[in-house]
């Protein structure tokens, strides 16, 4: 009366009482608990190598050749600057960290070079304003336009004027 492929045993007692008897589960419940955080874990730390690690920064490439073409414009270069991580002045006194990450584009493409070489100039100017924002001031849908406008007065008086025709801003995480 038994089928091997059934998950239940009929069985009949002595008193003449049907008895069903069940098969444990394959996996118990802790078993699939354990199995899911694993994976989960896993996922977390892909996504976080991914997102402390962008491709071409493990070699400590941090400035990208120039690239042709975006945002429309037949020949625009870019200049990818490395990322920048600083301490955010707080009321409070909690640690909070702005990283950001973004892209300059040059006026002319025939001065990307010179550019490069005084980018480390540019990255000190902006230093001290990153510094001095607020997590405050990173709130609303006007921050990243007042930022992105404060580090293009920045950039262009450190590399001259009309020099950086707009900054392209592809991280800015608060932490």
């Amino acid at each position: 009366m038994s089928d091997p492929q059934s998950e239940s045993e009929i069985a009949e007692s002595a008193e003449g009482e049907t008895v069903v008897a069940t098969k444990p589960p394959r996996f118990s419940k802790k078993l699939k608990i354990i199995i899911g955080a694993v994976v989960l874990l896993l996922v977390i730390g892909g996504v976080a190598a991914v997102m402390f690690f962008p491709k071409g920064e493990e070699k400590g490439e941090h400035a990208a050749a120039p690239a042709e073409g975006g945002h429309g414009e037949a020949g625009a270069t870019y200049i990818e600057a490395p990322a920048i991580v600083v301490n955010l002045r707080g009321a409070d006194g909690t640690a909070r960290f702005l990283k950001i990450r973004f892209t300059l584009v040059p006026e002319s493409a025939g001065k990307v070079e010179e550019i490069k070489a005084k980018l480390p100039a540019v990255v000190d100017a902006f230093q001290p304003f990153l510094r001095e924002l607020r997590p405050e001031d990173l709130a609303g849908s006007a921050a990243v336009f007042r930022i992105k406008e404060e580090m293009l007065v920045r950039a262009n008086d450190a590399l001259g004027k009309g020099e950086i025709k707009d900054i392209l801003i592809q991280d800015l995480i608060q932490q």
